[in-house]
């Protein structure tokens, strides 16, 4: 009787052991999937003799036992990492490592290794076979407004449009050349979508500033008399120009008594102004380094029958000294318009000291604020005379690393753009070395508005998205789950674990922190069961099976024997 109740229980654990086999085979494509693994153990033993010690006179013995069959000792999952593919999809994710991604099902946290995931109608970030929504960490994307405060759901936002952000600032680095030489003479000419010009397409200066202004359509407002028009600005040599009293407008001034006027400001025998297809142009009359510029402002009379939109600024056509290096660079506003600003380091008299001026910038421009010379025109930048490195601007000008533009669309607050020039005695940025000079500006931090066109995850876990102004943002952080005890976990189908009483309570971190282990976007996690080793298990089973089977065989063909005897 006792083979037969053996016998039963091999039949039972071995055909749990098969069960078990087949399972992890019926899953052996499943993503994310950990095979199982059944371990044997013996059932308690019948004690038929205890063991007696030793006498002085006889040896001890042992205890005689019989056993009662076999148990199953254990069914514990093989939670090793299974092969990483790769799968093209950007949304799929996969963990090398010992972490879990955390999913919520509406009521509580679940943890899984399949990370299938895919974007929803309302752009909530899912496992797109249950609904269940991908949980983050830490506060990336919440200050971009793609991520809700308080609210751990990841949320890929491609409804959603990135506002666009003014240039606040220009990096700008390469060599000024020490000992190159070209003398340039400056010149100043009004920029292009403020030029005064005829119906004949020409501008002479024997025509009256009314005659000039008509052909504008009232653009630059209508002018009769009693307006004065007034020059401020920078002589050559530095001297500010402050002029009181003006120039009287009237319906017969002509073009030639504004150019008459603008040289008697900025000095006579320093510069001429003259008309050049339309533009007035302002040259300085000697070459090398100078400091000329222009602005006009105009005051109409005061019943405010007249009235007259002067040039908002002069282009710097020609920057005069012995060595000019322009930049050009792509800038935003706050509407997130392009304009190509155009600037130039002019090597001033000062032994390893250069300026930068602002030449130009395009687009609808109100002004460029020349109230002060740091608005226009960086003064000051200093070089070590030893070794080239940046040294600075001189603190005796008292000038900042910046310009001051006015755009149109938004007249009461002119958008400040400061220059980023290198680290003090580094040669991170700007260098005066000999040879040429090489200085570029190599980036700004404006950008058009845009809207998500693609996304991707870092190893470390950040999802990263890709705008369609070419800015890539950072708009979330997937969070990962350790657990104390991964074998603990309890599975409750679809690849889905919770935490069990063996398996620690899960603790939140990110990937690459922590023994997390790192997340490969665009790719996924194999099942880890190995068909070769289930068929060996299948086979083990069989044959534990068919010998305890045998052994049910021969114990009922015993009891048949037994009831024989009596015939």
């Amino acid at each position: 009787m006792g083979a037969l109740s053996s016998g039963v229980t091999g039949l039972q654990a071995h055909q749990k052991m098969l069960d078990v086999a087949g399972n992890n085979l019926a899953n052996v494509n499943t993503t994310g999937f950990k095979s199982s693994r059944m371990t044997f153990s013996e059932l308690l033993s019948q004690t038929i003799k205890k063991a007696s010690q030793p006498t002085s006179a006889i040896g001890g013995t042992n205890p005689q036992q019989m056993g009662s069959g076999v148990g199953i000792a254990g069914i514990s999952p093989d939670m090793t990492q299974g092969n990483i593919v790769s799968t093209g999809n950007p949304l799929d994710l996969a963990i090398e490592g010992e972490g879990y991604f955390v999913l919520n099902d509406g009521s509580q946290n679940i943890y899984t290794r399949a990370g299938a995931f895919a974007v929803d109608a309302n752009s909530a970030f899912v496992d797109p076979a249950t609904g269940y929504l991908v949980q983050r960490i830490g506060s990336v994307g919440v200050s971009d407004g793609f991520q809700t405060a308080g609210n751990s759901n990841v949320m890929v936002p491609y409804d959603v449009a990135m506002a666009a952000n003014a240039t606040s600032e220009v990096v700008i680095a390469g060599n000024l050349s020490a000992d190159a030489t070209f003398d340039t003479t400056q010149t100043q000419k009004l920029s292009s979508n403020m030029a005064f010009t005829t119906s004949s397409g020409t501008a002479a200066t024997s025509e009256t500033l009314v005659s000039a202004l008509d052909q504008f359509s009232g653009s630059f407002g209508t002018i009769d008399t009693d307006g004065k028009l007034y020059v401020t600005g920078w002589k050559p040599d530095g001297a500010e120009v402050i002029d009181a009293t003006g120039l009287d407008v009237s319906a017969t001034t002509k073009m030639s008594d504004v150019l008459t006027y603008i040289e008697s400001q900025l000095g006579a025998s320093n510069v001429t102004a003259s008309m050049s297809a339309g533009k007035i142009v302002v040259t300085d009359d000697t070459s090398g380094y100078s400091k000329s510029d222009v602005a006009l402002s105009y005051t109409g009379s005061s019943d405010g029958s007249d009235s007259l939109t002067v040039p908002a600024y002069f282009e710097i056509t020609s920057v005069g000294g012995d060595e000019v290096k322009n930049v050009n660079i792509t800038v935003y506003d706050t509407q997130g318009g392009k304009h190509v600003l155009s600037g130039a380091f002019v090597r001033t008299g000062t032994a390893n000291t250069w300026d930068m001026v602002l030449t130009s910038i395009t687009g609808d421009i109100e002004a460029i604020d020349i109230s002060g010379k740091s608005d226009r025109r960086i003064s000051g930048i200093e070089f070590d005379a030893g070794d080239g490195s940046y040294g600075g601007l001189n603190s005796t000008i008292a000038d900042t690393a910046q310009f001051k533009v006015t755009f149109k669309h938004d007249t009461s607050n002119p958008q400040t753009i400061a220059t980023s020039l290198g680290s003090v005695g580094q040669f991170n940025g700007l260098t005066q070395f000999a040879g040429n000079s090489t200085a570029v500006a190599r980036e700004q931090d404006g950008y058009e508005a845009g809207s998500l066109s693609t996304v991707s995850v870092s190893n470390e876990g950040i999802v990263i998205g890709a705008f369609s102004n070419g800015i890539k943002k950072n708009i979330a952080t997937v969070q990962i789950a350790l657990f104390q005890n991964t074998s603990g976990l309890e599975s409750i189908g679809n690849g889905y674990f919770i935490p069990s009483a063996n398996s620690g309570d899960a603790v939140a971190t990110q990937a690459m922190i922590g023994g997390a282990g790192s997340i490969h976007g665009g790719s996924l996690e194999k099942s880890n069961a190995d068909v070769a080793s289930e068929f060996v298990n299948m086979i083990q089973a069989q044959n534990g099976f068919q010998a305890n089977a045998r052994t049910i065989r021969v114990a009922n063909d015993i009891l048949r024997e037994l009831t024989t005897l009596i015939r």
